[in-house]
């Protein structure tokens, strides 16, 4: 079904896990393979170049490698049997060489890195794009205020390049996370049939070496069968990394409703439309961003779970990544592509916001009140005083300053202009505007390091 890729997925990650791609990370290996093996003396040389020139994709059947594949249990068998098939066409002393000394999930495991480490660059672009958005949101509007709303009800004012800024601090610590986890997690694959490289008679270590300088990929210690740690946390840092996404697309599409309308998604052509009701204007990026939030958890816990194999090979838990991590992946991928472009057009209403500072009439200046009377009075009772006049407030839909004013219990402790300045909403942004400095600030540094 493809219906729905173009609104859930990104193009450019899809095409890597695409069939053909897929096809080819399994030949690039073997390529790298018959010439790490030439290097290290394994094979004649000049057979490695008769066996690189059959690894190209365009020459295999998938639909049939499909069918083989239900029958041998992996994909890499007839892959392999087929590409012995065309090399011996050309040589066949040459063909007797091909996938020497290794087994399919070497081939599988270090397919998937190669798929890996492109798919992880597209993400690493777009967490750029995001990071650079975001900071020229919170740069913009560091002053601008807002009710800040916690329990799903106002509560202080705050800033929106404060609330930005909080998105920005956690985009920063994923983008991070994956770049370590690109550096160090990303290895090859390369152990044989239980890890040991006999079938290479103590040439193993420099086959390995030169297969891993061949494929630009980080050698490791021990070949890692059924040790899938470092595949299971770049999933499980790709699982971290869409729920802040998805809280980012929460709290967009909740300052989005109606009655708050405070942020808006870009306006556009056939963008966030209804089938019958004319006027909407539906947050349909957050919607998705949302969607895989709510998918990529559950997936990211089938390879926890898959993490418990069964001695040198596994039976169902390395089968059960197969399907699974590619989908983790193109969702991610997918979610983190399109919040990125919507925030580039996010429509912030300041007015609005201003507006909605005084929804409550003046309630939601009631802390500050509060903490300028208990140095006076003492904090239980300045609490007392103001929680009464909340109550009249409310009862009486009045404005919690008209009400203050006629409290006895505030005459000599705090004055008419007292009060206006604790109702100025610029007087009770404590540390915002400082927050969000050190956030950019973080942001160019980090920019200087890459």
């Amino acid at each position: 079904m493809r219906l729905f890729d173009k609104l859930f997925r990104y193009e450019a990650i899809d095409r890597i896990f695409s069939d053909h791609e897929y096809l080819q990370a399994l030949l690039d290996f073997e390529a790298a393979l018959a010439r790490a093996e030439a290097k290290a003396g394994v094979i004649p040389a000049g057979d490695e170049e008769i066996i690189a020139a059959a690894c190209h994709a365009e020459q295999f059947n998938i639909e049939e490698l499909a069918a083989q594949a239900a029958l041998s249990g992996n994909v890499a068998i007839p892959l392999i049997k087929k590409l012995t098939e065309l090399v011996a066409k050309e040589n066949e002393g040459a063909a007797r060489f091909v996938h020497r000394g290794a087994t399919s999930q070497d081939a599988m495991d270090t397919g998937v890195v190669l798929q890996l480490r492109r798919a992880l660059e597209v993400v690493d672009q777009d967490l750029a794009h995001l990071t650079s958005t975001l900071a020229g949101l919170a740069d913009k509007h560091r002053a601008t205020p807002v009710a800040a709303r916690t329990w799903m009800q106002q509560a202080l004012p705050t800033t929106f390049g404060f609330i930005v800024a909080g998105w920005l601090d956690a985009i920063l610590r994923h983008r991070s996370r994956l770049s370590d986890l690109r550096a160090h997690n990303l290895t090859l694959q390369f152990g044989g049939a239980v890890g040991t490289l006999a079938a290479l008679s103590g040439r193993g270590p420099a086959v390995a070496k030169a297969l891993a300088e061949e494929l630009h990929l980080p050698l490791p210690l021990i070949p890692w069968h059924t040790h899938r740690d470092r595949i299971v946390e770049i999933a499980a840092a790709l699982g971290l990394c869409v729920g802040t996404l998805g809280k980012i697309a929460r709290d967009i599409s909740l300052h989005a409703q109606t009655e708050i309308a405070e942020l808006a998604e870009p306006a556009g052509e056939g963008r966030g439309g209804s089938s019958t009701m004319p006027q909407k204007r539906n947050p349909v990026t957050c919607a998705t961003v949302l969607a895989a939030a709510q998918r990529v958890p559950g997936l990211v816990s089938t390879l926890l779970s898959s993490m418990v194999q069964e001695q040198e090979r596994a039976l169902g838990g390395w089968q059960a990544e197969w399907e699974t991590l590619p989908e983790i992946v193109c969702l991610s991928g997918g979610a983190l592509h399109h919040l990125s472009e919507m925030l580039s057009g996010l429509h912030v209403d300041e007015r609005r916001m201003l507006q909605n500072l005084d929804a409550t009439h003046g309630l939601i200046f009631a802390e500050a009140v509060t903490v300028a009377l208990s140095d006076r009075l003492g904090k239980m009772p300045a609490h007392i005083l103001v929680e009464r006049a909340c109550t009249k407030a409310r009862a009486e839909n009045r404005h919690l300053k008209d009400v203050l004013r006629e409290e006895q219990g505030l005459h000599g402790y705090l004055t008419p202009a007292d009060l206006e300045r604790l109702f100025d909403v610029r007087n009770y942004l404590g540390s915002a505007e400082e927050f969000v400095r050190r956030v950019l600030t973080e942001v160019s540094s980090t920019a200087v390091a890459r």
